[in-house]
């Protein structure tokens, strides 16, 4: 690791700049900013899951390595020109969704959030994922992004749907489905 803080505050960013990893300067409310730092809340909202009571070692692990991939998908936003997010990563995603996913029933029907602390945590970072996701889509659309940071958050949003279906299960209160037919009124 090269440089070190010592000492938090710099004052530099008082002017509504930030510094980038390649040493560059841009405004703190630019397009890449705000980009990694979507996926930073992400990788915290992550973290909630995870001191959540209740979250079993399979999903714990997965989870952990997932806070890991963020820190580098940060990275890799953060230092226009690097690659840190690679197609592994997205099979090792796609297997690990694969493997939650295969035994749980077929959903019929639309989830609410909820189904317990850690779903609930996880559906707030499953949303933080989408919109961290739209934010690289917009950001692409101006300056280079590599495919993989895309497709990465796409596979993460939907691992992170199933694994609030897990969790919902493992707590006991089970997956918060949408009644579509409260609003229709009883035949007189």
């Amino acid at each position: 690791m090269g440089n070190r803080l010592s000492k938090i505050y710099t004052r530099t960013g008082d002017d509504g700049s930030t510094g980038l990893g390649d040493g560059s300067r841009v405004a703190k409310d630019s397009l890449r900013v705000g980009a990694y730092g979507t996926v930073d809340e992400l990788n915290s909202t992550i973290g909630m899951v995870l001191a959540s009571d209740g979250v079993a070692d399979d999903v714990r692990e997965a989870l952990t390595q997932v806070q890991h991939d963020l820190f580098d998908l940060g990275g890799e936003l953060c230092i226009p020109g690097m690659a840190m997010v690679h197609d592994e990563d997205i099979e090792r995603l796609e297997k690990v969704l694969d493997a939650f996913n295969d035994p749980l029933p077929p959903l019929k029907d639309f989830i609410l959030p909820g189904g317990g602390m850690a779903a609930s945590c996880c559906h707030l970072a499953r949303t933080v994922c989408r919109r961290a996701e739209r934010e690289v889509i917009g950001l692409g659309r101006v300056e280079d992004v590599r495919p993989q940071a895309q497709r990465y958050l796409n596979r993460l949003s939907d691992l992170l749907f199933v694994l609030c279906r897990v969790l919902a299960r493992a707590s006991g209160h089970g997956e918060v489905l949408w009644n579509h037919e409260r609003r229709r009124k009883p035949q007189a």
